[in-house]
């Protein structure tokens, strides 16, 4: 089997890229491993920032809805429930999909898998009810079911602080956010609807230890000087639920197997794909975009999935250079304003060392 463009993965940054490439002309396959494609547009109920192109003031699971919508009024073909087991150098891609391994021929190869939650280990940490802030989004959000009644939250970031607030929607109590470092990590407008809501942050603090005989019952948490623990000063509190959010890392494994370069790149979540200007890899014809090519919004996902397109398209002669170079102009334009203020410099200084290297 073949086709012009096969693009791994359905989330926010394989939709983007799918809808570009059809609309295009490029005859595309979509495969995700999940029953419905969308992956963390649908469990993001807070509404977006950034311009009008970023569907700003639109909710995740809106962005998702119409995405979905547009990649079935173009009529892309799409697997779901399709895992995709290897890739090759030569671009085959070998997708397990209705109980059969079919290998598909791509002439550009697009790998959009996202990010995986980070572990942090600590005394109790494999005790039922430890989890990442990813799950306990996914139970709450999409399985419509609480996780727990009384949980803690490990980790200030974005992720943290959005999560905290949606299980306090839920009907959760949390009983607070608990961050290493002496400050939060999160955009201030998702921080203040925390504090608004009396939820506490303990900065300078880290989880000690989680107690419970076959769960979680209780969690102690202690002051975090200097990367350890300071004794003494040890809060203890009745939880059900721990979760976990410190941070995200690129799933490249697919890319590895391909014989994609990669590199350790702290600011975009650690060991990930290389990428030239186009998000085309060290080999010919591999395109990475979205937390696969570095850890950030969503809304940057699905403009990397774009531009990979649009230079897809474009070296496949769908569409014409004058045309393709403006339009990924547009949209590295649209990027780097997404970048911009504290929290996305650092990556944009990343992402630009990177860029081109090894590639």
């Amino acid at each position: 089997m073949k086709r012009e463009v096969v693009i791994i993965g359905g989330g926010p940054a394989g939709l983007a890229a799918a809808i570009e490439a059809e609309s295009r002309g490029c005859d595309v396959l979509l495969v995700d491993e999940n029953r419905r494609a969308g992956g963390q547009l649908f469990k993001q109920l807070h509404k977006f920032f950034g311009s009008k192109a970023h569907s700003a003031g639109v909710r995740g699971i809106d962005i998702g809805r119409q995405l979905l919508q547009k990649t079935e009024e173009l009529n892309v073909e799409v697997w779901l429930n399709s895992p995709c087991i290897g890739i090759f150098s030569d671009k085959r891609a070998a997708i397990l999909h209705n109980g059969v391994t079919e290998v598909v021929e791509a002439e550009k190869l697009l790998i959009c898998t996202g990010g995986a939650e980070n572990p942090l280990r600590f005394p109790g940490w494999t005790l039922p009810g430890v989890m990442g802030a990813g799950a306990a989004q996914t139970m709450v959000n999409v399985g419509r079911v609480l996780p727990g009644k009384r949980i803690l939250m490990v980790g200030s970031g974005n992720v943290g602080v959005i999560v905290a607030y949606q299980l306090m929607q839920a009907g959760a109590d949390v009983v607070g956010i608990v961050e290493g470092m002496p400050k939060i990590g999160a955009y201030g407008v998702h921080a203040a609807k925390i504090r608004r809501a009396g939820i506490p942050f303990y900065l300078g603090y880290t989880i000690k230890e989680a107690k419970g005989t076959d769960k979680v019952e209780k969690a102690v948490i202690a002051q975090f000087q200097g990367g350890k623990i300071v004794e003494g000063t040890e809060l203890e509190t009745d939880v059900d639920v721990i979760c976990v959010a410190v941070g995200l890392r690129p799933l490249s494994e697919l890319a590895q197997m391909a014989g994609v370069r990669h590199g350790f790149v702290p600011e975009l979540g650690g060991f990930m794909p290389l990428h030239d200007e186009n998000m085309e890899s060290s080999v010919p014809g591999i395109y990475v975009a979205g937390d696969t090519a570095g850890v950030e919004e969503a809304s940057t996902a699905m403009d990397e999935g774009r531009l990979a397109a649009a230079a897809a398209a474009q070296a496949l002669g769908h569409f014409p250079d004058e045309e393709a170079e403006k339009r990924k102009q547009e949209i590295r334009d649209r990027l780097e304003s997404l970048r911009q203020g504290p929290f996305g410099e650092r990556r944009m200084a990343a992402k630009e060392r990177i860029v081109g290297k090894g590639v």
